[in-house]
């Protein structure tokens, strides 16, 4: 048996400083980790839907979440990351000897840093059913991680026609932030394995409430993969830090997924007994809650063309 990947998800916990994100690196790095991963995110490429400036709610029940435009783009602002400071990246990443990783958000994106030297590339849960970019980074990339959060069934398994003859992972997660344990559906691994023999899990639980708990048992069900949000500053000093791993944890991640797979599950049920709360359902309907962030999310970035939004699944040469 192989050890799992273990992926430290960068994600916007370095703030835009690039001496945060170099101790991120380094720290990564120490832990043992497979990949250090960061996502190019351009706050210039942030679509404007109106209907998520105000919200719509119908009878008491939200219809559309609010995430008004303007604040959210000064937001982001702070949080980019410029082409050289992502070059920047992999070098340093291949100076701390940790593989450099990245996830792309626009068909733009995938131009931009195709030549850098990623390693790996990661497409988040929204766009698994954003075939024109698939195709576009399954020319790229040998090695190809994907997110299948809030992704319909039929989505998966067309995601899966194109990617076939590549190196791809499926990542199952649950779009909500932070996932309580007895939402995770663990069991739906079982249902991406009928695809590609790798398979993962994105854990967005909340470290406070649950620790290491909802990874462990993925590693221990026989999860290829774990990715986990990681920060070097305070679970309150940034956006995603409850949901963030800190160095510490990371390097105990990593010894965890070093173990024989029974190993694993015999200390996930002496260290929680009642494990067996994460598997749910390995077929199931999104929830509400679901559907609102796949709403929002979904064409929240876009390639741009004389000022209009080229989604990235529109089947349109750029």
């Amino acid at each position: 048996m192989t050890n799992a990947d273990i992926i430290a998800e960068c994600c916007q916990n370095h703030n835009g400083d690039r001496e945060i994100l170099k101790r991120m690196i380094h720290e990564a790095a120490k832990t043992g980790a497979n990949y250090c991963k960061i996502q190019a995110i351009r706050s210039k490429e942030l679509t404007h839907r109106e209907r998520f400036d105000l919200g719509i709610t119908e009878n008491g029940i939200t219809k559309t979440i609010k995430r008004p435009f303007e604040p959210e783009q000064e937001r982001l602002k702070k949080l980019d990351l410029n082409l050289e400071t992502e070059q920047w990246f992999v070098d340093e990443c291949l100076r701390a000897g940790i593989s450099p990783m990245t996830t792309v958000f626009t068909r733009d994106s995938v131009t931009d840093v195709k030549d850098m030297g990623f390693q790996a590339v990661k497409i988040a849960s929204y766009d698994c059913s954003s075939y024109p970019l698939l195709r576009d980074v399954k020319k790229v990339w040998k090695k190809i991680y994907v997110s299948t959060g809030a992704t319909k069934d039929a989505e998966i398994e067309y995601a899966n026609e194109i990617l076939e003859g590549s190196d791809y992972t499926f990542l199952h997660c649950v779009t909500i932030y932070p996932t309580p344990i007895k939402d995770l559906n663990l069991r739906r691994m079982n249902y991406l394995r009928r695809f590609t023999s790798r398979v993962g899990f994105s854990d967005h639980t909340k470290i406070a409430d649950t620790g290491l708990t909802a990874s462990k048992i993925a590693l221990a069900l026989g999860a290829d993969c774990i990715e986990r949000h990681f920060t070097v500053l305070g679970p309150t000093e940034t956006k995603d830090g409850p949901v963030s791993v800190n160095p510490k944890e990371l390097t105990e991640l990593v010894e965890f997924s070093k173990l024989p797979k029974f190993e694993r599950m015999e200390r996930i049920k002496k260290e929680f007994p009642d494990w067996e709360i994460s598997l749910g359902a390995q077929f199931r309907a999104l929830t509400h809650e679901e559907l609102l962030n796949r709403d929002y999310y979904r064409g929240r970035f876009a390639s741009f063309r004389d000022g209009a939004p080229v989604y990235n699944w529109e089947d349109v040469i750029l």
